[in-house]
């Protein structure tokens, strides 16, 4: 799949005379610099004049528009905020103050625009857009402009960008911010929980989102809440009791602490807001202990940008960039992502649905407020309420009563390499597994402890905090099972009393899970139904745009190539920097466009000494010609046999001759490391819902396929595991179509000056 909508041989015919500006407006967002530099970089990529407006829509009527060149966005990827400034502007709400904008604009030659703001910005957006004719006109009336600039700029071109860490677009999963917002209330939650436990005692946690409760529902799901309020949900009467018993039924579980999480914008039913200090009163009056109030206000919107928030924001700035220079007619459209797809929503339908949901609540129509949010918002929704409940007795009704009659064993192991968020994705079994009324049972250290019968119960609170630790709780190797392993460990399924099985892992588990299906004739105790979940940073696995604990490892990635930038900021160096991923080149590619790596190297497209030369040319030539200080390559661990990290690295440094340093870095295990991201989590909650959930159904048909779990562009997916190994290059071990890979020319247009 090529996603790009201007391909780089295509792009200088597409802008030359055209003039593009880019506005921030309302309240920052962390990522909203990389789609500022993507849309400069890609309108000057494709030879049109970039434009920056300062001070959001009031720079239009101030006429704070000034050309941007390409060096005037570089070292902003890292950097939080807004370098050029956002205003909530209540001039441009006036005919008067768009009458000003449009004058500075068209006075510019400028008629194209890109926004990125919250729904208000892009809904004055389209307003003024509706209104350019009739603006144009009276200026043209008033002698401002001419006849003929106004014949030249017959209507506005524009697109927009939802930046706001609220992710309350309805249409679209993501918006700039969100998932950067979701680290810094995981990290607080974090902390929280670590020192609510060395107390035994409550906190309350108060998120941002205004009236929607998207970052609330994630936070709780990653962060292990208890108990959670939000906007489109209001709590029935005597909640606070209700609450208190959940916490008192947690307590009495094993857990030693106990979080509360509260959207800002949560109410009753009867509209009246609930407070953090209310919340916090109804706990110490109902479980006569101290509670603790954490509000984390702004500091959700500050600091650097997460992996995501770079890349995907470089792409969907690409995206605006992209359109308001090849169209010239029809409506202008919001650009966000499904999946891992850029997909562009019409404004105004997108706004008026998002506006419906506080009209949804008001009514009482609360499950049509949350399925308003969209199905990963109604997922979380769902089973946070599943999986926080200790009591699995009053929730047998999860899943949909599908579980069967009787106290089946539902085994979950992992295997292959390491993976943040193993733990996450095993917990969540475990405990919609009880819930559902079956007995859950480890298996430790992959399929080498499955042949030896390594399996144990798991509890409710066996379980408790895996969602915050990286590592597998339960052990895994990289190895895999041959024929003559399968007699061993189908004796272990039996004697075990396994009635079905959940592999968390990578290749080596759908290896083999696939050749346990194949063998079934010859071992009937294989005959259970059996799903993989994917989880391996290389994220190489078919039926699946994800895999659990690659988002962990990009930000690995990201952070150090933030870390060597700043080292070389004194002096005027190069950097070889090597990522993981054998033959698949995920994590360099996104890493090196997150980080803004100006070459990389991988596996799918090979490595030629054309290439090399062609790149050392173009280096020199940089270094002497564009005042470069510093230069970032990025190589897949196996993109060439010969042309090693070393071997580039000692290239660059003889077409050096002394102009400039050149150091390597190999990052090696430490994209394996860590407390999975909350991308991770959520991701892993999913996949294990929907894993859980196919068992239920294979045990309830008495069938015995097995399965793998995935994600794409409409949620999770399950596919029959012999058909998704059928999409896979198996001399690479990578699917053949990845959906990233036409990314490598936006590296070019966005990271890359000719």
């Amino acid at each position: 799949m090529w996603p790009l909508l201007i391909a780089p041989d295509q792009a200088r015919l597409q802008g030359a005379g055209k003039s593009v500006a880019v506005l921030t407006s309302g309240g920052d967002a962390q990522g909203m610099n990389a789609a500022l530099r993507a849309v400069v970089r890609t309108a000057i990529s494709c030879s049109a004049q970039a434009y920056a407006v300062s001070e959001g829509f009031q720079g239009l009527i101030d006429g704070a528009i000034e050309p941007m060149p390409w060096d005037g966005v570089s070292g902003i990827l890292d950097r939080g905020g807004t370098v050029i400034g956002t205003f909530r502007s209540k001039d441009f709400l006036t005919r008067a103050g768009r009458l000003e904008a449009a004058f500075n604009l068209v006075s510019r030659g400028i008629d194209r625009l890109v926004v990125v703001g919250g729904d208000g910005s892009l809904t004055g957006l389209d307003v003024f857009a509706g209104e350019w004719p009739g603006l144009l006109e009276e200026l043209e009336r008033a002698g401002r402009l001419t006849a003929r600039q106004r014949s030249d700029h017959p209507r506005l071109v524009f697109a927009g960008l939802v930046g706001s860490i609220d992710n309350d677009l309805v249409g679209a999963d993501m918006t700039i911010g969100a998932d950067s917002a979701l680290h810094r209330i995981q990290d607080a939650l974090d902390c929280v929980s670590s020192t609510a436990a060395s107390h035994q005692r409550a906190f309350v946690v108060e998120v941002m989102g205004r009236d929607c409760g998207y970052l609330a529902v994630m936070a709780a799901l990653c962060g292990g809440g208890d108990w959670l309020l939000i906007p489109e949900h209001p709590p029935a009467e005597g909640w606070q009791d209700e609450m208190c018993q959940r916490l008192r039924q947690g307590r009495q579980a094993g857990r030693k602490d106990s979080i509360v999480i509260l959207a800002e914008g949560a109410t009753d039913r009867q509209g009246r807001p609930i407070t953090a200090a209310q919340v916090r009163q109804a706990i110490e009056d109902g479980l006569d202990e101290e509670a603790r109030v954490t509000i984390l206000g702004h500091v959700q919107r500050g600091g650097t940008p997460s992996a995501y928030d770079r890349w995907a924001s470089t792409w969907l700035g690409y995206s605006a960039a992209s359109h308001v220079l090849t169209c010239d007619d029809g409506p202008g459209p919001v650009f966000g992502f499904r999946g891992h797809q850029v997909v562009a929503v019409p404004l105004v339908e997108a706004v008026a649905a998002t506006r419906r949901v506080p009209k949804l609540v008001a009514a009482g129509d609360y499950a049509g407020a949350v399925a308003s949010r969209g199905a990963d918002f109604a997922t979380a929704w769902r089973i946070f309420n599943h999986i926080s409940d200790p009591d699995a007795a009053q929730s047998a009704a999860a899943l949909d009563d599908q579980a069967p009659a009787g106290r089946r064993r539902i085994g979950v192991m992992h295997a292959g390499g390491l993976a943040p968020g193993m733990n996450t994705a095993a917990k969540t079994v475990v405990r919609l597994g009880l819930a559902a009324g079956f007995e859950m049972v480890g298996v430790e250290d992959g399929f080498a402890g499955l042949a030896a019968g390594a399996v144990k119960p798991l509890t409710w609170k066996d379980v408790d905090g895996w969602s915050q630790e990286g590592g597998a709780v339960l052990g895994t190797r990289r190895w895999a099972p041959g024929v003559a392993d399968l007699y061993a460990i189908g004796r272990a399924v039996e004697e075990g009393g396994l009635d079905a099985l959940i592999v968390i892992g990578g290749w080596t588990a759908y290896q083999g899970v696939a050749l346990m299906e194949r063998e079934r004739e010859r071992y009937p105790s294989l005959r259970i139904p059996m799903v993989c979940l994917p989880a391996t940073i290389d994220n190489n696995l078919p039926a699946t745009q994800m895999a659990v604990g690659a988002d962990t490892a990009l930000n690995v990635i990201v952070d150090a190539i933030d870390k060597i930038r700043s080292s070389a900021s004194a002096s005027q160096r190069c950097f070889v920097a090597e990522t993981m991923g054998r033959d698949c080149g995920f994590l360099a590619l996104m890493g090196g466009l997150a980080g803004g790596a100006e070459q990389i190297y991988l596996n799918e497209t090979g490595v030629t000494l054309d290439q090399i030369q062609a790149d050392l040319a173009w280096l020199t030539h940089s270094f002497d010609h564009q005042n470069r200080s510093f230069f970032l390559a990025v190589r897949n661990e196996q993109a060439n046999v010969n042309f090693t990290t070393e071997v580039l690295s000692h290239l660059i440094d003889e077409a050096a001759q002394g102009r400039y340093d050149t150091r390597t870095m190999r990052l090696g295990h430490i994209q394996q490391g860590g407390s999975p991201t909350p991308a991770d989590r959520v991701l892993a909650t999913q996949l294990s819902e929907r894993a859980l959930r196919t068992v239920v159904d294979q045990l309830a048909d008495h069938s015995t396929a097995c399965h793998c779990v995935g994600s794409d562009a409409d949620g999770v997916q399950v596919t029959e595991l012999a058909q998704a190994m059928r999409q896979i290059d198996p001399d690479h071990q990578r699917p053949a179509q990845q959906w990233w890979l036409g990314l490598g020319d936006l590296v070019g247009m966005v990271n890359r000056r000719s």
